[in-house]
């Protein structure tokens, strides 16, 4: 019996196959020989590559949100402490995926599934005295971040647990010889990636309160 193809069904055998062959390899061709398939059936569902980015997108979400959501549902947690929490549930969910932060960025999310979490998110900093735009504008500057660090991290190890050459500390150093802070900036960029999204975070979340926070002390 033929299995159903659908687009749940498309979205996550490209999820699992992005592990093996990467963004630049995954094409609706190699989907269709994976599912047994002639590629032509999978053109009633996404009528481009583009379309398929979007609900695998919006597919990764749908698997964060009940960690996003557990994260609202924490007792007494401070807003500072919660964009930070979710900022590492998307930063785990993205780097679950080879390429994850490149499909999940510059993608427009297929249904509203994503419209709670997002309330859950906006509601606890106007809770805290931020505006409606404000707490908006801190979450997407967040957000950003998140992908941007994500997109960076993954260019070096662009398949898991496997460092790029490229990467290597020492030869940086070796290369930069004459411009001595340059060469040692390599370890803070390169380095202990985990330490490294954390600072930045507090940093970004620091600036949201100074900056969008009304009544914060703005003073410099």
């Amino acid at each position: 019996m033929a299995t159903r193809i659908d687009r749940a069904l498309v979205a996550d055998t490209a999820l699992r196959l992005l592990n093996d062959v990467g963004l630049e390899g995954l094409t609706l061709r190699r989907i269709a020989k994976e599912l047994n398939v002639q590629a032509p059936a999978l053109y009633w569902h996404f009528k481009n590559k583009q379309e398929l980015l979007d609900e695998m997108a919006t597919e990764m979400f749908r698997r964060m949100a009940p960690d996003m959501a557990a994260v609202a549902d924490t007792a007494g947690i401070s807003w500072q402490e919660y964009m930070r929490r979710t900022a590492h549930v998307v930063r785990r969910g993205m780097l679950g995926y080879r390429d994850g932060a490149k499909v999940f960025s510059g993608t427009r999310f297929t249904d509203t599934s994503y419209g709670g979490v997002v309330e859950d998110m906006l509601r606890v900093c106007v809770a805290a005295g931020f505006t409606a735009r404000g707490a908006a504008r801190g979450w997407f500057t967040v957000n950003t971040y998140t992908m941007g660090y994500v997109i960076e991290e993954q260019s070096v190890y662009p398949v898991p647990g496997e460092r790029d050459p490229a990467y290597d500390r020492a030869l940086r150093e070796l290369r930069l010889g004459s411009t001595p802070l340059a060469a040692r900036a390599g370890d803070e960029f390169f380095g202990d990636l985990d330490a490294g999204f954390e600072d930045g975070l507090r940093a970004v979340v620091a600036g949201v309160e100074a900056t969008l926070l009304p009544g914060a002390d703005r003073r410099q």
